[in-house]
């Protein structure tokens, strides 16, 4: 039996509604007084069971989450959640794509940036009139030949000189041995698209027995009387060579009274086709004829044979990489193309007498408002430049 405090302890848990008088006489600690409501009850109940102990934690009450069971309060919670949740992946996803096409775009430009052709170090120079000056970076390779580091994986080199049998010498001696020397100026890399998606690498060649004129024409326009210039002065053609308009009056110039020898060589760095790169040049023509106040100069049906006669050439296949291209032009301004596929050596694939084709190609490169290669543009100034800095008729026995 249980005791008379137990009895009323009890009967105080299950919240009676009337006083049972007997109990009362029973348990003589108990005093005659008001019975607290059922709410005060149900919260002492609450916070005896959820106080805390040393070996037993704080347990709420369970009949609370019953109570304020609410189906829609709960759904709409879940749903808030949910739409919380899918907004901030969403929100990941999308700064994770941007990082990685921004990091993408700053490694393509990166590896598309023209490299400098110095060794790192200031190299004195006898024949410059700056201190200090830099040098093109000219290794050997196995066979003893001189090249000059590009800066691209797929088409590491260029060899510093070319030497070719086109034919056009201005000498006897040339015009019998058909051999000519040329000499590398500037090279860079031709990209297309927002992208920078690398196409071909070129470098501009001269050949070595025409750079003095060149050197006297280019001298001769920034300063009629000196034999090179000073810093100021190459300064000065600097900024000319790249000027749009003036930099192409100053290379139409060029071409039409030194008429020198040379020579592009392209070495695409992907596999392409001879009709995708006749494109190219083809448009580049296009716009240079049909733009500005000398358009009427290309209106004549000769230089639309020239047109047709250059596209013809084009008619061939593929046109792998590491294969070399030779756009050559000669003192009478005829355009031979030349193609080494590895197999039958370099062999001549036809020719183009009309001048004007191959004067807005060669501009196509070298001056304009958009050129085919900034990088190449880049360097064949810089190596004008260090021709530009030594007495003239110096260069042709001191090349770079």
């Amino acid at each position: 039996m249980k005791p008379p405090c137990s009895l009323a302890r009890s009967s105080l848990l299950r919240i009676p509604t009337t006083p049972q008088p007997c109990l009362i006489r029973q348990c003589p600690t108990l005093r005659p007084s008001p019975l607290p409501s059922a709410s005060l009850l149900r919260s002492r109940l609450c916070l005896q069971q959820s106080r805390r102990t040393f070996l037993k934690p704080s347990t709420g009450p369970s009949y609370r989450a019953v109570e304020n069971l609410n189906v829609d309060r709960i759904r709409a919670e879940s749903q808030n959640y949910y739409v919380r949740r899918r907004n901030f992946l969403l929100l990941g996803a999308a700064l994770s794509f941007t990082a990685a096409l921004g990091s993408g775009y700053m490694l393509v430009l990166e590896l598309t940036k023209p490299k400098k052709f110095d060794s790192g170090g200031a190299v004195p120079d006898p024949f410059s009139t700056e201190a200090g000056s830099k040098r093109k970076t000219v290794v050997h390779d196995a066979q003893g030949r001189e090249i000059v580091p590009t800066g691209n994986s797929t088409v590491p080199t260029f060899p510093r000189h070319l030497e070719l049998s086109t034919g056009g010498g201005h000498t006897a001696k040339e015009q019998l041995d058909g051999g000519v020397e040329y000499t590398l100026v500037g090279l860079g890399v031709r990209t297309v698209s927002f992208l920078g998606i690398q196409v071909y690498m070129v470098g501009y060649y001269i050949a070595t027995p025409d750079i003095a004129a060149i050197q006297s024409r280019l001298v001769k326009e920034i300063n009629p009387i000196a034999t090179t210039l000073v810093a100021n002065e190459k300064e000065e053609l600097r900024q000319a060579l790249l000027d749009p308009q003036r930099g192409e009056a100053l290379w139409s110039a060029v071409l039409a009274d030194v008429q020198p020898r040379s020579v592009f060589r392209i070495v695409p760095v992907r596999d392409t086709d001879f009709h995708h790169l006749r494109d190219g040049f083809v448009r580049a023509i296009q716009a240079r004829s049909s733009q500005g106040e000398h358009r009427a100069d290309y209106a004549d049906d000769a230089f639309g044979v020239g047109m047709r006669d250059f596209r013809a050439l084009f008619n061939r296949g593929r046109v792998p990489k590491r294969k070399e291209m030779l756009l050559c032009r000669d003192a009478a301004g005829r355009l031979t193309i030349t193609y080494d596929d590895g197999e039958h050596g370099n062999a001549v694939v036809g020719t183009v007498d009309e001048e004007r084709i191959s004067r807005l190609l060669w501009l196509n490169y070298l001056a304009g408002s958009k050129v085919a290669s900034e990088p190449a543009r880049t360097s064949i100034v810089d190596g004008i430049m260090e021709f530009v800095e030594r007495p003239v008729g110096t260069v042709a026995t001191q090349v770079l």
